[in-house]
């Protein structure tokens, strides 16, 4: 029998259309549930962990958005640097981060933001701390029905360049680096740990290689952040996140990643041109 490729690299299109397309997925779920026709908030939020939606709804400031039509999830609308967000909880690993990011889009999305946790792979001080990921290692699959095989995905260039000063002098510490997404946690052997050291990489997780795939090939604006809390758990009192699981610092990350998308963006400020930040967020500073 002749020897064929691994199959996730065979048979792509990258050009074609696909057959199943997501507006009429959408079409179908809402016909089924009876969603109202509407769109989403401009800017979401992937939160695998769910700790920021909990918080939010917890403190009455997220309640479900009508005109969400996921058969998979849910999304709840809040407000964040003046103006209403989502944020999607428990989308966890690439390619149901990439199912629901394609669903955001296509009903009204225009800026996605994922926080994800992340074990640390090159020290940067002792966790919790944010990097911001500019190249993610595609160790996972979802993303290579996006783009041709490379090694790494890439954040836009016009979208890093628009966040480049967005969180100088920021209380929380945001840095910049490379991530490895990985399909299976439970495979992060000491050689694979060692290589992706020798690559230079801050962190290991689990979406960002799919995310920035699909954003290329959609020409979406997408930009992740690896929350690096763990090492591991190869000792005991790890993935601590911070005060309500991090919540308040992912809302900074947030309203900072807004603030300096619109800068550069046609969204522009809220009407009347006044920043509005929520509860947490005011809290945070004092």
């Amino acid at each position: 029998m002749q020897q064929r490729r691994a199959p996730i690299l065979e048979h792509k299109a990258y050009a074609a259309p696909s057959v199943f397309q997501v507006d009429n997925l959408l079409r179908e779920a809402r016909r089924q549930r009876t969603t109202p026709e509407g769109a989403i908030p401009a800017v979401c939020v992937l939160d695998p962990d769910g700790d920021l939606a909990q918080h939010l709804i917890a403190t009455g400031q997220a309640t479900p958005h009508a005109h969400w039509a996921c058969y998979h999830t849910q999304l709840y609308a809040f407000t964040c640097a003046g103006i209403e967000c989502g944020v999607v909880p428990y989308a966890v690993g690439g390619s149901f981060a990439v199912l629901v990011a394609e669903e955001l889009f296509a009903s009204g999305c225009r800026l996605l933001i994922s926080i994800t946790s992340a074990g640390q792979i090159i020290p940067a001080g002792q966790p919790p701390y944010f990097v911001l990921i500019e190249r993610a290692l595609r160790d996972e699959g979802t993303s290579y029905h996006y783009r041709p095989p490379a090694a790494y995905s890439v954040i836009r260039p016009a979208l890093a360049g628009r966040l480049q000063d967005a969180f100088t002098g920021a209380a929380i510490r945001v840095l910049r680096g490379a991530s490895w997404t990985t399909d299976a946690p439970f495979r992060e052997t000491a050689e694979a740990i060692e290589f992706a050291r020798a690559e230079g990489i801050a962190g290991v997780e689990m979406e960002a290689a799919a995310l920035y795939a699909f954003a290329e090939a959609q020409d979406r604006d997408v930009v992740c952040f690896a929350h690096i809390t763990n090492q591991m758990a190869v000792a005991e009192g790890d993935f601590e996140k911070g005060l309500d699981g991090g919540s308040h610092d992912a809302l900074q990350v947030i309203g900072l990643t807004v603030r300096g998308f619109m800068s550069g963006s046609n969204l522009g400020p809220p009407a009347g041109g006044a920043w509005v930040e929520n509860e947490a967020m005011e809290d945070d500073r004092k």
